[in-house]
């Protein structure tokens, strides 16, 4: 899978110290996504049985032992994942995860 706009994700990890502890579980993730290749929701469940499957192409992903939410929109036959909101859960409560 190809991930647009990981400055996303760095921005986020240097915007605060308290975010720090984000970067090595962001790494992991990137990683892991990058070997992927996924065709449905189906095989995103089977390599991360904790996301969260929501309409439209939308997953949400626990990061850093559940103290981040990572939202992304997956488009599954062109294989790229767009970063669409990385925060903490006080963040992720102020938005919209199906329209972000």
């Amino acid at each position: 899978m190809r991930i647009i706009a990981v400055s996303t994700l760095k921005t986020f990890c240097e915007s605060s110290s308290a975010h720090m502890d984000a970067k090595s579980a962001l790494l992991t993730w990137s990683g892991l996504i990058r070997r992927a290749d996924w065709t449905s929701p189906a095989d995103v469940k089977r390599d991360f049985g904790n996301a969260s499957i929501l309409q439209g192409g939308r997953v949400i992903f626990n990061i850093a032992g559940n103290k981040y939410r990572l939202v992304v929109k997956i488009n599954y036959p062109y294989r790229v994942v767009y970063i669409r909101f990385i925060g903490t859960h006080t963040q992720y409560d102020a938005i919209d995860a199906q329209t972000i």
